[in-house]
């Protein structure tokens, strides 16, 4: 059985598209804004960075085929802008499919719950892929993105690495 793809999926405010390299150019000023960091840590990347991590994660799939790689690009229905990224991994738990989602929107875009409205979307079309359990790693800190989990259904676990908290649901 091979890992879901990732689809276009409209939501009421956005369009997630499969990400490919041609979003790096559009998707870099979003990325470039040191302030999306603060709790992940990191610097920005740059045009040629982002690009070759769009290569490698636009292939869909792990290098040793372990996982599943699905990544979407935000755009602004109404206007056309690229706003963030939602992304899922995608794994074997047994004959249990578990995803991890992390998302990321720029800060232009930030307070307008669309973190939330893109995370939920693609739990939705996931769950039509078979996939039957979530996961997150979330700064503590970070209540923005403790919302988005929320809202997608997962619960904090006591699980930390790394400065995160794991949710799943």
């Amino acid at each position: 059985m091979g890992w879901p793809v990732a689809d276009v999926v409209v939501t009421p405010r956005l369009r997630l598209e499969p990400l490919t390299t041609a979003h790096t150019v559009e998707l870099h000023p979003v990325l470039a804004d040191p302030a999306l960091y603060a709790f992940t840590g990191g610097a920005p990347p740059t045009r040629g960075e982002l690009r070759a991590r769009h290569e490698r994660q636009a292939a869909g799939i792990s290098p040793d085929g372990a996982e599943g790689w699905l990544n979407w690009v935000l755009r602004l229905r109404d206007t056309g802008a690229v706003a963030g990224f939602v992304q899922a991994t995608v794994s074997r738990d047994g004959d249990v499919l578990v995803a991890d989602l992390a998302w990321l929107v720029g800060t232009a875009s930030h307070g307008r719950g669309l973190a939330s409205e893109a995370a939920r979307a693609v739990v939705a079309e996931l769950r039509g892929h078979g996939v039957g359990r979530f996961g997150a790693w979330v700064h503590p800190g970070h209540a923005a993105s403790g919302a988005v989990a929320r809202r997608c259904g997962l619960t904090p676990t006591g699980e930390v690495r790394d400065g995160e908290v794991r949710w799943t649901g």
